[in-house]
């Protein structure tokens, strides 16, 4: 007997985001960072052990997202970051400067935002570079955006093609 095939997901994937307070402020600044972006539901739980929570439902680039206020149990770390793969140095600094609030949290990429999220701007042809790149070429790429805070794609490029 044949297993039946797993549902096709779509956007059944939803990352649910978890705030001490500020819930509504930080998804509206989120929204107004990225395009085609909307405030979708704003919610109130009422008697929670944490006692009133605001939630609030958002999309970002079209990928749904939740929001709850409820209290400082949990903290955000840069362990899980999101990832927003660019294809020009405009767009890398553009996210960049929207999005890096902590000089500090600033490495190979990744960014913290002023509510505590860890970003990685990444230029999209990254993935391509160290997919299909040489042993050396895949180590210059390594040994380049390990110095770097913000990538700079003009770099990227010439450590890759340098040999």
């Amino acid at each position: 007997m044949k297993p039946n095939p797993p549902p096709k997901l779509g956007h059944a994937i939803t990352p649910h985001l978890w705030f001490a307070t500020q819930v509504v402020e930080a998804s509206k600044y989120r929204v107004s960072v990225f395009p085609k972006s909307k405030l979708k539901k704003f919610t109130t739980i009422r008697d929670t052990p944490s006692d009133d929570c605001e939630v609030v439902a958002f999309d970002l680039a079209g990928q749904p997202f939740m929001a709850i206020s409820a209290g400082p149990l949990f903290k955000f770390n840069k362990a899980i970051p999101f990832i927003i793969r660019r294809d020009t140095q405009e767009e890398v600094d553009y996210y960049w400067e929207k999005l890096s609030a902590d000089p500090k949290a600033e490495q190979c990429g990744w960014c913290k935002e002023r509510f505590g999220v860890s970003w990685q701007v990444t230029p999209a042809l990254m993935d391509k570079k160290m997919a299909k790149g040489t042993k050396d070429q895949i180590s210059r790429v390594s040994r380049a955006f390990l110095s770097m805070k913000k990538f700079d794609i003009v770099a990227l490029k010439r450590a890759y093609a340098d040999g």
